[in-house]
């Protein structure tokens, strides 16, 4: 389960940084012609009066869900340790490293994850106090706004 909020976060925290420079996809996100950059960064996308519908929402949800219970598993059994989702499909080289790298390589993994979680969860922390009038300027990104 470590492993795979590690995953999470590291995404979560990279998305936050991203959107928060002012890099989105381009185009629309729904029909109605709201672009991606028309709505707000952070949790302000979730839960605001200019956050995403509650429909939209719901796709997220169920996209992840989907992922969760047919994709992101070890469907064939071929999976050497937990979080191992390549299937026998994709290997990018890990079967050419020796046991004491894939160590090395697998915890790096787990230690960016715990960064990743305490990042995330800083960042919204954050987003969150500035009501409370305390406005940080973090060394990244700045202000948060």
């Amino acid at each position: 389960v470590e492993i795979k909020h590690g995953r999470i976060a590291q995404l979560a925290f990279l998305g936050n940084i991203i959107t928060r420079a002012g890099v989105h996809l381009p185009g629309n996100i729904d029909y109605a012609g709201n672009s991606f950059d028309s709505f707000p960064n952070g949790w302000a996308a979730i839960s605001g009066p200019d956050a995403i519908s509650g429909s939209g929402l719901g796709q997220i949800v169920a996209f992840v869900g989907f992922l969760e219970l047919f994709v992101m598993k070890d469907v064939t059994g071929e999976g050497e340790f937990v979080g191992d989702f390549r299937n026998g499909y994709i290997d990018f080289g890990w079967d050419d490293f020796d046991e004491e790298t894939k160590l090395q390589k697998r915890a790096i993994e787990l230690n960016n994850g715990r960064a990743a979680m305490m990042g995330i969860l800083g960042l919204m922390v954050h987003e969150e106090i500035i009501p409370l009038g305390y406005d940080p300027d973090l060394p990244i990104i700045g202000h948060l706004q």
